[in-house]
């Protein structure tokens, strides 16, 4: 496993994450095969693990405070999130300073750890002023809370008006990004990536193999696999990807992958690892032998000429307006 800055900044988190957003799995054969995959992330190298107050009503949190108590606090690097409702009242989602506050109280006692090393905004709120929300992350930094902070599914804009209130007010300063980012969704690379460098922003991006779309199982004219997330998903996010140039595409990276000698998860993930803003990558695995496969991508270099194929079958084109 290789490792990077979290953009400017001295923390180390390995190239490939793990990310949990389980249902409650307490007491059941699944949790004792997800213990083994961090387990087996922990035995490969992985020291970043993501997932947030909202995924499974805490059950997320609640499984990795239990796991990841069996390690040392110096081994892993923990983060999670705050925005989602996480009750019926009028407080209870947010980005208030009172939303935050009790949350992140609720998350360090899920997590079973005195601090928690990355603290994301997980949605933007247009209800709370960002001066409010920025100083609330900045004082739980200096309570010694959380290390680090930053936010996930905020909008170029959104993201240059909180490093402006941070910078007139002389607040702890936010370090990371948390956005989606893959093959078929490359939205990041216009704008977003460009103020994570030029701020030293590390990126940290979520949703790597687009729902399971890159990972290859999901074959053109072919029926979905049995049991994959496609038969069982609620909101559906892998069916709508599953279009006839998105599935195109994937038999035309298919070859590539083959070439190069490893599965198109992997070739995937090193794809987004050729981009020197990107951190480490968020992974779901179920399973230890999903783990095992991923962390393959970790140091894994393609040339220009693999990247340029690439881009001709992705076929990908920005947005630019020409103004007067």
């Amino acid at each position: 496993m290789k490792y990077r800055n979290l953009g400017k900044w001295g923390l180390k988190v390995s190239e490939v994450a793990l990310g949990s957003w389980v249902t409650d799995l307490a007491g059941t054969d699944a949790e004792a095969l997800a213990k083994k995959t961090v387990n087996a992330a922990f035995d490969n190298g992985v020291n970043f693990f993501d997932c947030a107050d909202a995924y499974s009503g805490g059950a997320a949190e609640r499984f990795f405070g239990k796991v990841l108590s069996e390690h040392a606090r110096n081994e892993f690097v923990i983060s999670t999130k705050v925005f989602f409702p996480m009750g019926p009242g009028a407080n209870d989602w947010g980005l208030s300073r009172k939303h935050i506050i009790e949350q992140l109280d609720r998350s360090l006692k899920n997590l079973k750890v005195d601090y928690i090393d990355m603290y994301f905004c997980h949605r933007f709120d247009p209800t709370t002023p960002i001066e409010e929300t920025m100083q609330t992350l900045s004082d739980m930094v200096q309570a010694g809370k959380i290390l680090y902070y930053g936010v996930s599914e905020w909008s170029p804009v959104q993201i240059t008006e909180a490093l402006s209130v941070i910078k007139e007010n002389r607040l702890r300063p936010m370090n990371v990004l948390q956005p989606q980012y893959n093959m078929m969704d490359r939205y990041i690379e216009d704008e977003i990536m460009g103020i994570a460098e030029k701020n030293g922003l590390g990126i940290v991006p979520f949703s790597p193999l687009a729902q399971g779309l890159l990972t290859g199982k999901y074959r053109k004219n072919q029926p979905l696999p049995e049991g994959s997330r496609a038969t069982w998903q609620a909101d559906r996010q892998i069916n709508n990807l599953l279009t006839e140039s998105n599935l195109d595409k994937v038999e035309k990276l298919l070859p590539i992958a083959e070439e190069l000698g490893v599965s198109l998860s992997v070739l995937a993930l090193a794809w987004i690892l050729r981009k020197k803003q990107i951190s480490s990558v968020i992974t779901g695995a179920s399973k230890p032998e999903q783990l095992l496969n991923n962390v393959k991508a970790s140091g894994l270099t393609l040339s220009e000429d693999v990247i340029r194929r690439i881009d001709e079958i992705l076929d990908y084109h920005p947005f630019f307006r020409r103004i007067g």
